[in-house]
């Protein structure tokens, strides 16, 4: 179903990030949202350029009624019978249709915005090897230029994502709780751009570095006093920040920048309100 195309609301909320040189993108995906048009008009009237996916959101889309169901029996009856197998064809189903509704958006940025993401199954959290060989089989299969594949960033993630990016895979680091956690990502990130230049590959290979930031006061507000309720997190933020900033102006990043490298911009995970105390809009 298309979306009426719409003009962009000045006042929103989307447009005034982009105006701060930021990006709003959607932490959600189902076949609904695809076929009520609900998405083509976020992307046409709220400025949303980008969206991510995970195992539990596609696990939950999929519990949630029959809309997978026709999918689903037409690939069993294809031969696909492996469960997750049969998860990631029907995501797959969906993600390059929305894909296909930011191609604009990367290609007018020149591959800076405008991607999905498909995250591995959360088992090979700790499995480098594994990671890299299911990584690698879902970017091939899915064959769409604004893809990036999401890898948690534990240590064998990180490893994983070293040899994602150095194979030209681009990739989406999940699950960075701290500025540490996201210099470990940074320092990966660059290794495998060195690596590509060394080779004489090109170094323009995107990924982004997913920073949780709520998740700090769902843990810490239990055992905070009320005055410092719902400000661990953005206290967080507001470090790995200055460090995203450091790394732009190091000799190392202006090697590879003047190669063609693009930073590895930092995603603001896990931002919305979890507890029902605080505030849930933005004026």
């Amino acid at each position: 179903m298309a979306a009426r195309q719409s003009p962009l609301r000045t006042d929103n909320v989307g447009v005034r990030l982009q105006r701060a040189g930021q990006s709003l993108w959607l932490d959600t995906i189902s076949r609904n949202l695809l076929q009520s048009g609900a998405l083509a008009r976020y992307v046409a009237e709220l400025a949303v350029t980008g969206l991510s996916s995970n195992p539990t959101i596609l696990g939950h889309a999929m519990a949630a009624g029959s809309d997978y169901d026709a999918s689903l029996r037409a690939f069993v009856a294809q031969g696909v019978t492996d469960p997750q197998d049969l998860v990631y064809s029907a995501a797959l189903e969906e993600l390059a249709p929305a894909a296909a509704l930011f191609r604009h958006v990367w290609e007018t940025t020149g591959g800076v915005d405008g991607y999905v993401s498909l995250e591995v199954p959360p088992d090979l959290a700790y499995s480098s090897s594994r990671s890299v060989s299911v990584a690698l089989h879902l970017w091939e299969q899915a064959r769409i230029p604004n893809l990036l594949v999401k890898i948690p960033g534990t240590p064998p993630g990180l490893t994983a994502m070293e040899e994602l990016v150095a194979a030209g895979v681009g990739v989406n680091v999940t699950l960075l709780f701290s500025e540490t956690h996201y210099l470990q990502t940074e320092d990966a990130y660059m290794r495998a751009l060195e690596r590509r230049l060394g080779a004489g590959g090109t170094v323009a290979v995107p990924s982004v570095a997913s920073v949780f930031v709520s998740r700090w006061d769902t843990a810490a507000d239990p055992i905070l006093p009320g005055s410092l309720h719902g400000a661990l997190g953005i206290a967080m933020a507001k470090q790995v920040y200055p460090s995203y900033r450091s790394m732009l102006a190091s000799d190392r990043w202006r090697t590879l920048a003047a190669a063609g490298a693009r930073p590895q911009r930092v995603l603001w995970a896990s931002t919305s309100v979890k507890d029902p105390a605080y505030p849930t809009r933005t004026t």
